[in-house]
């Protein structure tokens, strides 16, 4: 019954900025960490930012100081702040949250539909 729903994806140049929201929704006791991953076509999965509730954050190396991660506790959103972008940022970008939920004991991980980032060079 947990779902997270995630938007703010399309196309932009080089140098531009995007932003993405994630929102969870459901039967939800409590949320842990939230972060962003992303795939390109041919690579593997990897994660670009995560934040805990207590706002503190982390980043890949390829994205720190253009990336910010945040938080909305009261509204369980997690947002992402991509600027001054790049055409390797082009990727599908996954939002992840540690959730427990009302319905069964236990933190387990779930995963937003995907948003396409396309940028051009």
């Amino acid at each position: 019954q947990v779902q997270l729903v995630e938007s703010g994806g399309g196309l932009v140049q080089t140098g531009g900025s995007l932003g993405l929201s994630c929102s969870a929704s459901g039967s939800i006791a409590s949320i842990r960490g939230m972060g962003w991953y992303r795939q390109a076509p041919g690579k593997q999965r990897e994660l670009v930012a995560g934040i805990m509730p207590d706002g503190s954050t982390n980043y890949a190396e390829s994205v720190k100081g253009r990336f910010t991660v945040s938080r909305d506790n009261a509204k369980n959103t997690v947002y992402l702040q991509m600027n001054n972008l790049k055409p390797e940022d082009t990727a599908v970008y996954y939002c992840n949250a540690a959730i427990s939920s009302l319905v069964r004991t236990g933190l387990y991980d779930y995963w937003g539909q995907g948003t396409q980032v396309t940028v051009s060079s």
